[in-house]
C-alpha cells in the first residue's frame, strides 16, 4: 500500500490550514500574472522579452513535475499532479510564482538560458536545502526565488543583472506614480493579514530597516534620509511584502517572526557598510541559512538528549 504526501508547509500557516495555503497561493499567482503579464509588459514598461516569463515558468513547472515524480516513485505514492484536473492545477502555483518572479527580477538581456537555470535551481533548492521542523519532517529553508536570484547573479555576473527599478513605473506618471506602489502595498497587506499571518515579520523588517539606516547615517556621517530612500520604490515594497515573508521559509510564532525580520535588516545594514551589492537578496539568503543551521542544531541536541549514556 502506497504512502500519502504530507505537506510540511502547512506547519507554517496559521492553524495549519490547508485552505488558507491554497487561497494564498492562487491569490499570489493571480497577482503575479496580472502584475507581470497584464500590467508589466503592456502598461508599466517592463523591459524583458515575452520569452523570458515563458521560459522561466515553463522550466519551473517541468522541473517541479520531474522532482515530484521521482519523489512519488521513491515513496510509493501517486504524484500530487495526478488524479484529475483539480490536482494538476493546484500543483502549479508553487512553480508559477518563482518562475514569474525570476522573469521579473532578473535581466539577462537577450539570453534565456540563465533564466532557465535560475528557474531550475529555484525548484531544486526545495529538495537540496532542507532542515527538520518536526519529528520526521523536513522543510526547505530558502525562498526559492531569492536563492535562485543570488546564485544566478553570482554565476552569471557577466551577463545577468537585476532589472532596473524604474521599469515598475516607467510608463506611468502623475497619480499613477503613487497608485502602483499603493496597489502592491494594499494587496500584500491583505494577503498576509488574512492568510499567512506574517504582518509581524513585515513590521519588524521595516522597523529594522529604518534603524539600520539611521545607524549607518550616524556612523558614516551621511544625511539621515539617504539610507532609507530605497523604501520609496515599488521594488522595495515588492521585496518587503512578497519576498521576505514567504510562509514556507519563515517562522510562524510572532516573536520569532520579529527576530527574523530584524535579523534580515541587520545583515542588510552590515552588507551595505561593506559595499556588497544586491544586499537585500544576500541578507535574506544569509538569515535563512542561519535559521536552517539553527534547526539542524536543535535537532542534533534533541537526538543527543534522547541517546542513552554508555558506561565508560
Amino acid at each position: 500500500m502506497g504512502s500519502t504526501f504530507a505537506n510540511a508547509t502547512l506547519l507554517f500557516y496559521p492553524q495549519g490550514d490547508a485552505r488558507r495555503r491554497q487561497i494564498a497561493l492562487w491569490y499570489f499567482t493571480s497577482l503575479m500574472l496580472l502584475w507581470i503579464l497584464g500590467l508589466g509588459h503592456w502598461v508599466l514598461g517592463f523591459e524583458q522579452a515575452w520569452a523570458h516569463p515563458a521560459v522561466s515558468v515553463g522550466t519551473a513547472i517541468a522541473v517541479q513535475m520531474l522532482l515530484e515524480w521521482v519523489d512519488a516513485r521513491a515513496k510509493g505514492r501517486p504524484p500530487r499532479f495526478a488524479g484529475g484536473w483539480a490536482n494538476f492545477l493546484n500543483f502549479l502555483p508553487p512553480a508559477i510564482i518563482p518562475g514569474m518572479a525570476l522573469s521579473m527580477l532578473l535581466f539577462p538581456g537577450e539570453a534565456v538560458l540563465p533564466l532557465a537555470f535560475a528557474a531550475a535551481f529555484a525548484m531544486a533548492s526545495k529538495v537540496l536545502f532542507r532542515a527538520p521542523v518536526a519529528p520526521g519532517v523536513t522543510q526547505h529553508i530558502f525562498n526559492p526565488s531569492n536563492i535562485a536570484v543570488v546564485v544566478t547573479l553570482v554565476l552569471f555576473h557577466e551577463v545577468v543583472g537585476l532589472t532596473p527599478p524604474y521599469q515598475f513605473t516607467e510608463n506611468v506618471s502623475g497619480l499613477w506614480d503613487w497608485g502602483v506602489p499603493l496597489f502592491v502595498l494594499a494587496s500584500g497587506i491583505f494577503l498576509h493579514a488574512l492568510f499567512t499571518g506574517r504582518l509581524p515579520l513585515v513590521a519588524a523588517w521595516i522597523v529594522g530597516f529604518l534603524l539600520q539606516g539611521q545607524i549607518r547615517a550616524w556612523a558614516f556621517d551621511i544625511p539621515p534620509l539617504v539610507p532609507i530612500l530605497p523604501m520609496t520604490s515599488a521594488a522595495f515594497i515588492i521585496f518587503t511584502l512578497y519576498m521576505i515573508p514567504d510562509p514556507a521559509t519563515t517562522p510562524l510564532k510572532r516573536e520569532r517572526q520579529i527576530l527574523f525580520g530584524l535579523a534580515v535588516a541587520a545583515v542588510y545594514g552590515l552588507l551595505q557598510a561593506l559595499h556588497v551589492v544586491y544586499g537585500l537578496f544576500f541578507a535574506l539568503v544569509i538569515v535563512c541559512g542561519l535559521r536552517g543551521l539553527f534547526l539542524w542544531l536543535r535537532q542534533l541536541t534533541l537526538l543527543l538528549r534522547q541517546r542513552p549514556l554508555r558506561a565508560v
